[in-house]
């Protein structure tokens, strides 16, 4: 399930790149196609480090989150130096080092490197609360450094994701309630610091309170590109105008392609498109956190509930501001606005999390059982490796501990035992007849 959402999804994007880029890459002096060939060679690359990312085991992607982090790091001081980092004069923020015809956005790997190392380090505490609250400190040091270096780049819409990724980790590590309620009120006041201290970035917060009342007075400077946004879906209707009849591409939406792409959606598919999108997200975030809650040991929940939570509300972000729910941030949708880092960190992601489910227990005993499915042979992705035994608990227990509780317990789950088992018993006229038996209902011996 998570393979089909996240391939859907990212055929859909490479669709939309292709029909949302062709007019700007003509005025860029391109060929009409360059954008979009440049998408799909970036998606290449990304589905083949998606497969890299299932063909690994898990305990060498937790060895390798330290080294990852590491690089992070360094990305982040390196795109601070002058003339390595670029973006500042093009869009207001040096974010991007350019490594010839490409440039790599550092904010991108950092989110992915954080969410993976602080589930490593965080389900190493076992079950110690001590031990927890001291590593949940040292985790929330190193987060807030690499947010201040991402400030640095004055990108603040990747602060705020970058930061949402470490308060859900810390929310699915068992967070205290206090603890979040002074984060959330650190993060509203610094947000009323934005929206006084003026500049573009306080300009979106007026033009968001503005257009939420549908007070749209200034419609061709600051409220321009959300104005245009809004006509966009307006004209898409119920069933949209059609794919690749766009009028808002031809240079009237600015960032089609980027930012905005969920307008292009809204207009060539209307509110059947956009209604697919949001549902193929929505069970992305539900399938990932299904595998967190299923799986063995706290490094695998951990990585599982935050990569999934963390792709779905940076789409729900992106989706809300364009039918303006939220004020614009510039946040990219993942997975379908174009995109180099992007798309090839969250496909990435999206393998790690897929290996995570491959891990679950009943994905295991089937592939004892039947062997693999046709996708992993042909791919030859190996099988992945069985658990020892843990401490069953029953079904109410689950239910009655929550969500959280449930994702840092998992260590305490059960490991069951393959669903059926094939044993063969004579028939008659001495041929050899296979039976299907289920390990669950199998009586005692002593009743037989």
């Amino acid at each position: 399930m998570i393979r089909i959402m996240v391939f859907t999804l990212t055929a859909i994007g490479v669709v939309m790149v292709f029909s949302s880029s062709m007019t700007w890459s003509v005025i860029g002096g391109d060929s009409v196609w360059t954008s979009a060939l440049r998408q799909c060679a970036m998606v290449a690359v990304g589905l083949v480090l998606f497969w890299v990312c299932l063909c690994l085991r898990m305990t060498m992607i937790r060895r390798l989150s330290g080294a990852l982090l590491a690089v992070s790091v360094l990305l982040l001081v390196a795109v601070l130096i002058p003339g390595i980092g670029t973006g500042l004069e093009e869009v207001g923020s040096q974010s991007w080092i350019a490594l010839g015809s490409l440039r790599l956005q550092p904010s991108e790997v950092a989110r992915v490197a954080i969410a993976l190392w602080g589930a490593h380090y965080l389900a190493g505490a076992g079950q110690d609360p001590a031990e927890r609250r001291k590593r949940m400190v040292v985790f929330c040091g190193v987060g807030f450094g690499m947010g201040l270096l991402i400030l640095a780049e004055r990108d603040l819409g990747m602060a705020l994701s970058f930061t949402v990724v470490v308060i859900l980790l810390l929310i699915f590590v068992g967070l205290q309630r206090s603890f979040l309620l002074g984060m959330i009120v650190v993060g509203l006041l610094g947000m009323v610091g934005v929206l006084l201290g003026g500049g573009y970035r306080s300009q979106r917060f007026l033009v968001y309170f503005a257009a939420l009342f549908g007070n749209f007075d200034d419609t061709q400077t600051n409220g321009y590109q959300t104005h245009q946004g809004f006509l966009s879906l307006a004209d898409g209707g119920l069933l949209g105008v059609g794919l690749g009849q766009s009028r808002a591409k031809w240079f009237y939406l600015p960032e089609a392609k980027n930012d905005f792409i969920f307008a292009i959606i809204g207009e060539e598919m209307g509110l059947w498109g956009g209604a697919l999108v949001i549902l193929l997200f929505g069970l992305l975030g539900y399938f990932g956190l299904r595998v967190a809650r299923r799986s063995h040991d706290d490094f695998r929940a951990l990585a599982a509930a935050t990569l999934s939570a963390g792709v779905v509300v940076q789409a729900f972000t992106n989706i809300s501001y364009v039918i303006g729910i939220l004020p614009v941030t510039g946040i990219q949708l993942p997975l379908i606005s174009a995109g180099g880092t992007s798309v090839i960190v969250t496909l990435v992601s999206m393998g790690v999390l897929a290996n995570c489910a491959r891990h679950e227990p009943e994905a295991v005993s089937s592939m004892q059982n039947y062997g693999r499915p046709f996708f992993d042979r042909l791919f030859r992705i190996p099988e992945p490796a069985a658990e020892g035994p843990v401490v069953r608990r029953s079904h109410k227990e689950g239910r009655r501990e929550g969500a959280a509780d449930s994702i840092r317990r998992g260590a305490q789950r059960p490991r069951p035992r393959p669903v059926t088992r094939r044993r063969e018993t004579p028939a008659r006229g001495g041929s050899v007849r296979t039976e299907r038996r289920d390990d669950r209902y199998r009586e005692p011996r002593g009743r037989r």
